[in-house]
């Protein structure tokens, strides 16, 4: 029986390979029965994506210094600089889920 850390690796390689499971399963030599259930435990485990709240956009000074703050559901805060590029907020903004 694969521990628990192959289990994570095999899921992270499958996500990142673009095969389905059963195909990434036949490749690899796993029981797609067992690859499905340990994915269901692995995303049931996972912490849920940080949820963002709406906000309302106000007047924009010309030269502003204050920073972009971001705020979750649970309370996080994540402050960036007003120079932050678009593209980069983007990406982070994707990757948060």
């Amino acid at each position: 029986m694969a521990a628990r850390t192959d289990w994570n690796h095999h899921i992270e390689a499958w996500q990142a390979s673009g095969l389905s499971q059963a195909a990434y399963c036949r490749l690899h030599g796993l029981a797609i029965s067992t690859f499905s259930a340990r994915l269901s435990a692995h995303r049931a485990s996972a912490p849920p994506p940080p949820a963002l709240v709406p906000v309302k956009v106000g007047p924009v000074e010309p030269a502003a210094t204050a920073p972009l703050v971001l705020r979750t559901a649970s309370g996080h805060r994540l402050e960036l600089p007003p120079s932050c590029e678009p593209r980069w907020l983007a990406e982070l903004l994707r990757c948060l889920g």
